[in-house]
């Protein structure tokens, strides 16, 4: 079989390769491969064939070249918070308040860095600050000038999708255009019983509301009926967007059903990696491109959201993240039944993981294997983790945009 692919990518790393697909907007153009450079895009191909057993026929093959050739322009780099309860640096508890005017003056770093995209979850706990990410979003539109701002993610199933449009395309206009949502299920469950909703009807709510969503961003009259709200019959929701149009994703956490329904809905797909070799999560990048395929859709955007903490050096970032780490995963371990973190789990996380903490140059080349590994058009960093103080957040986020995103450009030049 090996054998056989070989030859396959060989055939295509020997040929001009037309890029046309991988980023939104890109115009066509045709390059000849130079060799050292088709080898290094061979040798990533097929080591990820050989590990994970992708299916490797050679329209597939064809897309991992064009991928490769176009990722370094194509990339785009984001910043997600839960705005986590913080410590100051004396360690004493900071205020809800503090916490959330800090997560403004975060958002207003990465703007000023040019990085691509800000995040802001949806918790509804008191390790956590932020509960109205719309909120959040709105505030830090009206002092950004250029950051995609979005949620990561919006608790679909305790929402009412109608509500929801109307509260992005609000945010849409207050930021001139800049407005994401990501949905999701998220990863606690205390907003069911908060807003009146069954936990036995988890999977009906999710499915039903993301229909209705997907529908809801096309901004055309709906008409529409289901289980878990009133029927809508050729309503038109208000207010309409500049544009006629707002970003959207839908965040998975790694289950085939995901992926297999946000290809059905044709929604660009972000991958939540908190452990292990993200390389593990290649067969499900597959799955979406060969899903997208198969239903005669066109090829959409792959993002990867990971915790990390940036320094000067690994040891600094290591030891700056670990307090923060052991105190946010202990508790939730803790109630989940998890065993305690571990220093050496922390390391191995650090090390062979997805925790993306150390120096600039090594955040640098584990980004590069992760978006390398799955295929993905973007990488988000999840900067706050834990009670770390703000003034370590913010040197992270500046080490972010000022180090760590030119040098994964400048390492994904190779295989230009």
């Amino acid at each position: 079989m090996f054998d056989q692919l070989g030859e396959v990518i060989a055939s295509v790393s020997n040929s001009s390769i037309t890029l046309s697909g991988t980023g939104v907007g890109k115009k066509s153009r045709v390059v000849r491969r130079d060799a050292a450079k088709a080898e290094n895009c061979a040798g990533v191909i097929l080591a990820i064939v050989k590990t994970y057993g992708i299916y490797w026929e050679q329209n597939l093959v064809k897309w991992w070249f064009t991928y490769l050739v176009s990722i370094s322009k194509d990339i785009k780099f984001g910043l997600d918070t839960f705005g986590d309860m913080t410590n100051d640096l004396q360690g004493n508890p900071q205020s809800a308040g503090v916490v959330l005017r800090n997560v403004v003056e975060q958002a207003k770093l990465a703007d000023s860095l040019g990085i691509d995209a800000f995040n802001v979850g949806e918790h509804h706990r008191d390790d956590f600050a932020v509960s109205a990410p719309d909120t959040m979003l709105a505030g830090i539109a009206t002092v950004t000038k250029n950051i995609t701002l979005g949620t990561g993610v919006t608790v679909l199933s305790s929402e009412d999708p109608v509500r929801v449009y109307q509260r992005f395309a609000t945010i849409d206009a207050l930021s001139n255009g800049r407005v994401e949502i990501t949905a999701g299920r998220g990863s606690f469950t205390e907003s069911f019983p908060l807003f009146g909703y069954n936990l036995s009807d988890y999977n009906v709510l999710f499915e039903e509301k993301l229909g209705l969503l997907v529908q809801l961003w096309g901004e055309q009259a709906i008409t529409w009926s289901g289980t878990t709200r009133s029927s809508l019959h050729n309503q038109e929701i208000y207010p309409k967007t500049d544009r006629g149009r707002m970003g959207i994703r839908v965040g998975v956490g790694g289950s085939p059903e995901s992926v297999v329904r946000a290809a059905r809905l044709g929604l660009p797909l972000a991958l939540a990696i908190i452990g292990g070799d993200p390389a593990r999560f290649a067969p499900f990048a597959n799955l979406y491109r060969q899903q997208l395929t198969e239903l005669g859709k066109e090829q959409l955007p792959i993002s990867i959201h990971s915790p990390g903490h940036i320094a000067e050096d690994d040891e600094q970032a290591a030891n700056e993240l670990w307090p923060a780490y052991l105190a946010g995963f202990g508790r939730i371990g803790q109630e989940r039944g998890w065993a305690p973190p571990t220093p050496q789990h922390f390391m191995s996380e650090v090390i062979h993981g997805s925790v993306y903490a150390g120096s600039p140059e090594t955040v640098a080349k584990k980004i590069v294997h992760a978006i390398t590994s799955v295929g993905a058009q973007r990488f988000d960093l999840k900067y706050a983790n834990g009670p770390m103080p703000h003034e370590r957040l913010m040197k992270s986020i500046e080490l972010y945009g000022t180090e760590v995103i030119p040098r994964v450009r400048k390492l994904l030049e190779a295989f230009e």
